[in-house]
Formats: structure tokens, C-alpha cells, sequence
């Protein structure tokens, strides 16, 4: 058995031990969802450029800090990302399916209030992928390549849901379908995929960006998505061990 099948059984095994602890109390379903809003909209933006560190991002989410010398972009990506954590949530807690419609809401959230010309809207320009050898389709393209992908997800239930997430990842940010905000919208999506099926949602760290940076092109130049499936799966399962460690005397 290969390592990313051996890593997806594992997932599934330890999302048992974790369903077994659930219902968790209140306060630490509060406390976790709180730790993973700061840490993972930090990330999400550093990964992007963003130079608000953990504990300024925490102050900007939490007590509505405005931080001295850093700019109102800055501020805005901490806001919005976490807005669309929280609206993620609640398209699982509605059973809202994913299609465009919602990807589109969900960009739209990313982007609010930073250029209102692209939030929530498919690009009309060509894209470049900075320092990658995959190159996005043409915009006259991109409508087909977004209805492909939203049936290739339709169809597509049988896989195991942390594959599945991973391939929504990696195709969407291939088709690269806006002119910014395509990152954190990928991310995003996969935790909307891992959290409809139960999985803890993940946070792919700055620390991290360049692998994740390599298996993503491998993707998208090669077509080979084993690379970025494994690198998620690893994710996947490092979080659900943390989150079982945490919660051990439960």
C-alpha cells in the first residue's frame, strides 16, 4: 500500500477515535474554533504576503486592534478571512451545497472591500502563476473549466473526503479562475470539504509554503496530483493526532 493511501486509512481511523469523544463540552468546541480562526487566517495570508504576524492578527480578529505601520489591505485580509471561515460554516450547517454560486460568495467574502472590480467574479485577463512551470487557462476559458470541475465534483463522491478536498484544492487554484484570492479560496473550499464530512479542517502553515508551493505545480504541470494529496493527508492526520492529544481526558 502507498504512503497517501496508508495516510487516508489513518485519517479514517483516527476521525473514529475523535467521533467517539463528540459531543464535545461547549466551551472547547468554542475554544478550538477560536485557536483555528487566528492560526489559520494567519497562515492562510502570510502564505500570500501578508506581514501581520500570529499575535498582531489575533489582536486585529479579537479586540480590533489597528496595528501601527502595517496597511489597511493587511487589516482587511485578517477581517475578511475570518468572516469567510465563518460563512464556510455556515453553508455546512445549512447543507448548502458547493457550485459556483457559493465559491463565488465565498471569494467575494476573501476580497471584500479590497477591490470590488474582481471580488466574487471570474477574471477577464490572462494569469500568470508567479515562478511556477503551470500556466492557468485563458479567461475565455474559465467558465468551462469551473463547470468541468463542479461536475467532476457531482460525480466524484466515492472518493475519500481528505482526497477529495485535496483535488478541489489543487484543480481550483490550477484553473486559477479569479485575478487574486485564488489561494485562500482553494483553502478555504478543502476545509469546507474536510468539515462536511466531519474532519477537522487544516491549516497549511507559512513554514510549509514552499513544499506546498512544489506539489501544487506538480499538479498542475505534470497532472499528478498523488504529491499534493499526500502533503494534505499529512496535514490531515498531524491534526486529528494534535486534536486527540488535546482532548485525551475527555
Amino acid at each position: 500500500m502507498d504512503m497517501t493511501k496508508k495516510l487516508l486509512n489513518k485519517s479514517s481511523v483516527l476521525k473514529e477515535q475523535l467521533d467517539k469523544k463528540r459531543p464535545l463540552p461547549h466551551e472547547v468546541v468554542k475554544d478550538m474554533r477560536e485557536d483555528f480562526y487566528i492560526k489559520n487566517t494567519y497562515h492562510s495570508n502570510a502564505i500570500e504576503g501578508n506581514t501581520l504576524t500570529l499575535y498582531e492578527t489575533k489582536a486585529v480578529l479579537e479586540d480590533g486592534i489597528t496595528i501601527h505601520g502595517k496597511s489597511f489591505r493587511e487589516h482587511a485580509e485578517a477581517n475578511n478571512h475570518k468572516k469567510a471561515i465563518e460563512y464556510v460554516e455556515e453553508l455546512i450547517n445549512d447543507d448548502i451545497p458547493l457550485n459556483q454560486r457559493t465559491i463565488k460568495d465565498i471569494h467575494a467574502i476573501v476580497m471584500q472591500g479590497i477591490d470590488r472590480t474582481i471580488a466574487g467574479k471570474y477574471r477577464n485577463t490572462a494569469a500568470l502563476i508567479t515562478g511556477a512551470n503551470h500556466t492557468p487557462p485563458s479567461y475565455e476559458k474559465i467558465q468551462d473549466e469551473m463547470d468541468n470541475l463542479m461536475d467532476w465534483y457531482k460525480k466524484n463522491n466515492d472518493l475519500h473526503p481528505v482526497e477529495k478536498a485535496s483535488l478541489l484544492h489543487a484543480k481550483f487554484v490550477n484553473i486559477h479562475p479569479s485575478s487574486d484570492g485564488n489561494g485562500r479560496t482553494s483553502r478555504l473550499l478543502m476545509n469546507f470539504e474536510l468539515m462536511k464530512f466531519g474532519f477537522p479542517p487544516i491549516t497549511i502553515e507559512k513554514d510549509d509554503r514552499f513544499r506546498y508551493y512544489e506539489v501544487l505545480d506538480t499538479s498542475g504541470a505534470k497532472g499528478d496530483y498523488n504529491p499534493f494529496i499526500l502533503f494534505i493527508a499529512e496535514r490531515e492526520v498531524d491534526t486529528l493526532e494534535k486534536n486527540l492529544e488535546f482532548l485525551k481526558d475527555m
